[in-house]
């Protein structure tokens, strides 16, 4: 039976009085018990078409036309009263951010129950009953005490439940999912689709699951839309997508997918083959070989490096815990080489990154660059060193000035090192841009008049501004879409090869990770439990925690759709510990050289 059925949906903008289409002529269907999955970059479309079926786009400056209907009702006819009557009882959406879906003043217990109350016809106790009940359903450990907790005191995974619970309150028919998982680690991303899956199932509801990433379309979806540039170019099974694609953008989109597994049998990183759109020719890949001077003294070398915060309470302000964020770790960097920190969010990669660069101070250990103790600096001595090491931040938005030009923002650093005079800085910035796949005369542009890949881009390039021989780069491409995500990652290693950079890559994108890495060091609470080789790593994992990241990688491969990955079902444990604990020793074995596993 078709739950959804749309035909020729078309929607414009209005802006300086023009109407522009960003949607065009896109239809498909979704039947009970079935998911299709609208996919495609940035821009492409395909949320402003689920806000267009769901009626939430503003009507002063928007215009929907087309044939949407749920079973008999047309959706583009009715009043909006009624409109609100099937919003969140009939078909449900959950929104890509639940942090800003949901309303911080009020408890999400209460955010729940609304939707209950105003479609059931619930009480309030009963409301209240009903939404633990959810609760327990979307595995929320303590339900009933999580009812009164705000959002901010939620992790992503549990806030993203909670949005799910939401959706279910009412039994919809249809359910939404836009970008459900994009942000969520692959542990909990993989909680997140078999929950989906499991009450999908129970309820026999359809699911219209927006994505650009390739691998979880590959594992939920019956059928796929492919959209580029506000057009549907092609619909179809999605094995039958995956395994025939007929559409040259939709072979470039599978080309850029990193699959786990791909880089078995090699020695050294390789860029991604990517398929041009126009041409439909396809780029080989290329090995970028290891450029380690085994025998000289690494770039980087962290010992014993511990970092925690305190968390104070009371009127006094006296501290009453601590976040034992980074915990006795030690590695080495070595020039040309990339060593890349995975684990779930909360286990300390990113404070990590930021005490070797010390944008937090550590509480104790030692950090070398190129032999000099960093942590023994003065301001002065630091901001001389930070020439030589730099940052490529996971949200380069939030990274730029918005009202600086971009040119400015390249420019920057070599001006306040002395390094250059204005007239070098420009042109050297011009040559970074170039470098980088932009065009020089980009520079008078902001921010906000770029892409989320070209201001990465634009990150990188100033990292590179002062020719650092170590840049760490914190979830640098995790945001990006499939195919901008794959031209990133081509750059970075690029730019390695030829300047001989030093990476100390953050993820949790294990595929990308296996692509990039010379050698992995998964976290845990703060403790490295498993560093090696990219092979030893990936190959032969040994620690529990690192088989569990691994299973929990999407594949994109259609064949496994139906097949549930093992999830233990919990949250990553805290980190936060009494004043006075004493963490125990870690202790390690070497079940074969160089790759390190923590004992239990």
């Amino acid at each position: 039976m078709t739950v959804l059925l749309v035909e020729n949906l078309t929607t414009a903008f209005r802006r300086n009085g023009v109407w522009t289409p960003v949607v065009n002529d896109v239809g498909f269907s979704v039947a009970a018990g079935e998911t299709v999955a609208i996919v495609g970059e940035s821009g492409s479309g395909k949320s402003v078409t689920a806000m267009s079926i769901m009626r939430l786009l503003p009507e002063r400056n928007s215009r929907v036309t087309g044939n949407v209907r749920l079973g008999e009702t047309d959706l583009l006819s009715l009043p909006e009263r009624e409109m609100q009557d099937i919003r969140g009882n009939e078909i449900a959406m959950i929104f890509q951010e639940p942090m800003t879906s949901l309303n911080p003043v009020l408890t999400v217990g209460r955010q729940i129950a609304e939707a209950i109350v105003r479609h059931r016809g619930m009480s309030k106790p009963q409301a209240r009953a009903e939404t633990v009940r959810l609760l327990e359903r979307v595995r929320i450990p303590a339900a009933g005490s999580r009812f009164d907790e705000y959002p901010h005191q939620l992790s992503g995974g549990m806030l993203q439940r909670v949005m799910i619970a939401m959706a279910l309150a009412c039994r919809p028919k249809l359910l939404i999912a836009d970008e459900p998982t994009t942000a969520l680690d692959v542990t909990v991303q993989a909680e997140i689709l078999a929950l989906i899956k499991g009450l999908q199932d129970e309820e026999n509801m359809a699911v219209l699951f927006i994505t650009h990433d390739m691998g979880v379309v590959a594992e939920i979806a019956d059928r796929t839309v492919v959209m580029f540039r506000s057009r549907a170019l092609e619909t179809g099974a999605t094995d039958k997508i995956f395994s025939q694609p007929a559409n040259a953008y939709t072979k470039a989109l599978l080309s850029a997918v990193p699959r786990l597994g791909s880089m078995e049998g090699r020695d050294y990183p390789a860029t991604f083959a990517l398929t041009d759109t126009d041409t439909g020719a396809v780029s080989s890949e290329r090995e970028i070989a290891k450029n380690v001077a085994e025998n000289k003294r690494p770039i980087l070398e962290v010992r014993n490096l511990v970092t925690r915060f305190d968390i104070k309470s009371g009127l006094l302000g006296r501290v009453t815990s601590r976040v034992h964020a980074v915990e006795n770790i030690s590695f080495d960097l070595h020039e040309g080489e990339t060593l890349s920190l995975v684990g779930e969010s909360g286990c300390g990669k990113s404070t990590t990154g930021r005490s070797v660069l010390r944008l937090v101070e550590p509480v104790s250990g030692s950090i070398r660059i190129n032999g000099e103790d960093i942590r023994a600096l003065d301001a002065r001595k630091l901001l001389k060193q930070r020439q030589r090491m730099q940052m490529i931040f996971q949200d380069p938005f939030s990274s730029l000035n918005p009202r600086m030009r971009v040119g400015d923002a390249i420019m920057e650093p070599m001006i306040t090192h002395g390094l250059a005079t204005k007239r070098d800085a420009r042109d050297r910035a011009a040559d970074l841009m170039e470098r980088v796949g932009l065009q020089a005369d980009m520079a008078e542009r902001f921010p906000h008049e770029f892409s989320g890949g070209q201001r990465q881009r634009i990150s990188i390039a100033r990292a590179l501004t002062l020719n650092p021989g170590l840049i760490v780069a914190d979830e640098a491409v995790s945001a990006l879409d499939v195919s901008i995500k794959a031209q990133v990652v081509n750059l970075l290693m690029e730019l390695q090869e030829q300047l001989k950079i030093a990476y100390l890559f953050i993820s949790h994108d294990m595929a990308v990770v296996e692509r990039v890495s010379h050698r992995v060091a998964v976290m845990y609470l703060g403790e490295i439990v498993e560093i090696g080789t990219r092979s030893q790593i990936f190959s032969d994992p040994q620690h529990p925690y690192t088989r569990r990241l691994l299973s929990a990688v999407p594949i994109a491969d259609p064949a496994r759709r139906h097949l549930r990955r093992p999830t233990d079902g919990g949250e990553i444990a805290s980190a936060v510990r009494p004043v006075d604990y004493q963490p125990p020793l870690a202790q390690y074995s070497e079940p074969s050289p160089g790759h390190l596993v923590k004992v239990a």
